[in-house]
C-alpha cells in the first residue's frame, strides 16, 4: 500500500506490465528505494531510461527516505513531542513532516495520543513513538545460568526469566530449552517478533564485519557444529545479534548511568573467568575479532605456574578467579588450615567462593587473607588497563565481587596503588548496579541498536519492518537452505 501511495505522489505509475531495460547501476539505485519495478516501467513507458527526470525521481525517492529514518529517530531517542517540535528538530518543512508521519503511523511505528502545552489556540497533539510495535527475545548465557525475557523497542524487559543451566550441555539441550523458553516469553503476545538478542559464555569472534554475519562461539565450539544460531534464526524467522556475555552486562550496566559517566568505563566480570567490558567515548570496544577485555589471560607473574585453558602458564584467572579460589580454600579445609571451611566441606561436601566470602565475614583469617591476595592481583592487572584506557569508573561484577568488602577493597588497593596519579585521582570503583538483569538489558539494547542504526533502518523503513530487509531476507533464505539440506 505505501508503495503506491509513494508512487502515486512522485507521478509513477503502478503497473508492472512493462519489463525495461535498464542499465546496472541505475537499476540498483532505483531498487534500493523500495519501488524499484514500478519506477523502471514507468520510465520505460515514457522512454525516460536514463533521463534526467527518472535520476530526479530517484533522488526524490531516497530522500523520503531519509525524512522517514530521521523522523523515526528523533521521536524514538525523546519523550512524546509535537509536530512543529519536529519540523525544527529534522528542519523538515510541515508538509512533508505530516505526510513523513502519515506513513509511519501507517505502519504502526508512530502515534498521536496525548496532548502538548498550548502557545495559543488550541492544544497541540503529541507525537509518539510505538515501542510496543514489535518485539525482541533476549537470552544472556553465563556460567551455569540461563537468563531469558521479552523487550520492547526501547529495549525495556517486558519480562524476564533465570533458571541453572549447565553451559556444558549437549548443544540440542540447549536449543530445546531457548526454544521452549522463548515460546513461553512469546505467549499470546500478538506483536511481531523482530530480532533476538544473545549473550554467549566466552568469547564471541565476528568472522565478518558485516552487523547479520554469523559469529564463531569460540568458547562452544559444539554450538557451532550444531548450527545452534542458524537454528534459532530458522526457528524464529528473526536475525540473531550475538555478544559475548560480558559484553552484554557491560552494555546493561551502561542503561543505569548517566551519559557522562558512561563515556569510558570497565566492567569486570568476576567469575571463573575474568573478562571486561570496555566501553570508550560511550560505545563498546569489541576489538579486531570480538574478543576484546580477556583480561583473565594477562600473565599474573612469576611464582604463579598453573597452566591455563587457553594452554598458556600463569594467566590471572587461574590464580584469582572464583574456581581458582575455591580449589585454594577447598585444598585448606582437607588439610585443617581454616575451621570454618573444614565445618563447610563437611556439611555440603564442597567449598565455592561464596563460601569463602561468608567465612571471611565470620573472621576466618584464611578466607579473608586469599580473598584480599586475589583482590590485589585483580587490582593490579586493572590499574595498567585503567593506565591505557582512562575510564572513569570500573564497575565490578560476578560471583567474585559478591563475597564482601575485603576483596573490593583490596581490589581498590591494587588499583590506587599501581594506577598513575591522575588516574586514580577521580576514577570510581563500584559494585554492579544492575546485577542479574544487565546481561537482559544490554541484549535488548544490542539488537535495538542494530535494528534502528541509521544505515540499517535506511534499508527497512520503505517496508515498515527489518524482516523486509535485503540482508535479513539473504539471512532467512540461507538457513533455510541449511536446514532442508542438513548442510
Amino acid at each position: 500500500m505505501y508503495f503506491s501511495v509513494l508512487a502515486t505522489k512522485l507521478g509513477i505509475a503502478s503497473s508492472e506490465s512493462a519489463r525495461p531495460c535498464w542499465t546496472t547501476k541505475e537499476r540498483s539505485a532505483v531498487g534500493r528505494t523500495g519501488l524499484g519495478r514500478t519506477a523502471v516501467a514507468d520510465a520505460d513507458r515514457s522512454g525516460e531510461t536514463g533521463s534526467p527526470a527518472t535520476t530526479d525521481r530517484v533522488k526524490a525517492l531516497e530522500a523520503e527516505r531519509q525524512s522517514l529514518v530521521s523522523l523515526l529517530n528523533i521521536l524514538r531517542s525523546s519523550e512524546p513531542c509535537t509536530r512543529l517540535d519536529l519540523e525544527r528538530e529534522a528542519r523538515l518543512g510541515r508538509a512533508v513532516v505530516t505526510d513523513r508521519l502519515s506513513t509511519l503511523a501507517a505502519f504502526g511505528l508512530v502515534d498521536e495520543g496525548g496532548v502538548g502545552r498550548s502557545i495559543g489556540g488550541r492544544a497541540p497533539r503529541l507525537v509518539r513513538f510505538r515501542s510496543e510495535a514489535a518485539r525482541i527475545l533476549v537470552a544472556n548465557i553465563d556460567g551455569d545460568t540461563i537468563s531469558l525475557g521479552l523487550a520492547d523497542l526501547d529495549g525495556r524487559l517486558i519480562l524476564e526469566h533465570y533458571e541453572d543451566f549447565d553451559a556444558a550441555s549437549p548443544a540440542q539441550a540447549l536449543f530445546d530449552r531457548l526454544e521452549a523458553l522463548f515460546k513461553w516469553s512469546l505467549g499470546k503476545d500478538g506483536a511481531p517478533l523482530w530480532a533476538i538478542g544473545l549473550g554467549a559464555p566466552g568469547s564471541v569472534e565476528q568472522r565478518d564485519s558485516k552487523s547479520l554475519a554469523i559469529p564463531k562461539l569460540s568458547a562452544m565450539p559444539a554450538w557451532d557444529e550444531a548450527k545452534l544460531l542458524e537454528r534459532l534464526i530458522h526457528r524464529f524467522q528473526a536475525p540473531v545479534w550475538v555478544r559475548g556475555a560480558v559484553q552484554m552486562e557491560t552494555m546493561g550496566e551502561l542503561s543505569a548511568l548517566s551519559a557522562e559517566a558512561s563515556r569510558d568505563l570497565l566492567y569486570v566480570d568476576l567469575g571463573s573467568d575474568i573478562t571486561a567490558g570496555i566501553v570508550v567515548d560511550g560505545r563498546l570496544h569489541r576489538g579486531a575479532q570480538g574478543i576484546a577485555g580477556q583480561i583473565g589471560h594477562v600473565y599474573a607473574g612469576e611464582p604463579h605456574k598453573r597452566i591455563c585453558g587457553c594452554g598458556n602458564v600463569g594467566c590471572l584467572q587461574t590464580v584469582a578467579g572464583c574456581d581458582a579460589i575455591a580449589q585454594a580454600g577447598l585444598l585448606a579445609a582437607e588439610q585443617g588450615r581454616s575451621r570454618l571451611l573444614g565445618e563447610t566441606l563437611a556439611a555440603t561436601g564442597t567449598v565455592t567462593a561464596a563460601d569463602i566470602g561468608t567465612a571471611a565475614r565470620l573472621g576466618d583469617p584464611f578466607s579473608a587473607d586469599l580473598l584480599a591476595q586475589s583482590g590485589r592481583l585483580i587490582g593490579t592487572v586493572l590499574a595498567t588497563l585503567a593506565n591505557i584506557l582512562n575510564p572513569s569508573m570500573i564497575v565490578l561484577g560476578g560471583e567474585l565481587s559478591q563475597t564482601g568488602d575485603i576483596c573490593l577493597a583490596a581490589i581498590r588497593e591494587g588499583i590506587y596503588g599501581h594506577a598513575q596519579p591522575l588516574i586514580s585521582r577521580d576514577i570510581s570503583i563500584v559494585h554492579s548496579r544492575m546485577g542479574r538483569s544487565a546481561g537482559l538489558v544490554g541484549a535488548a539494547s544490542v539488537a535495538v541498536t542494530e535494528l534502528f542504526a541509521p544505515a540499517f533502518l535506511s534499508e527497512w523503513i520503505v517496508s515498515g519492518t527489518p524482516l523486509a530487509h535485503a540482508g535479513v531476507a539473504n539471512l532467512l533464505a540461507a538457513v533455510e537452505k541449511t536446514a532442508t539440506t542438513g548442510g
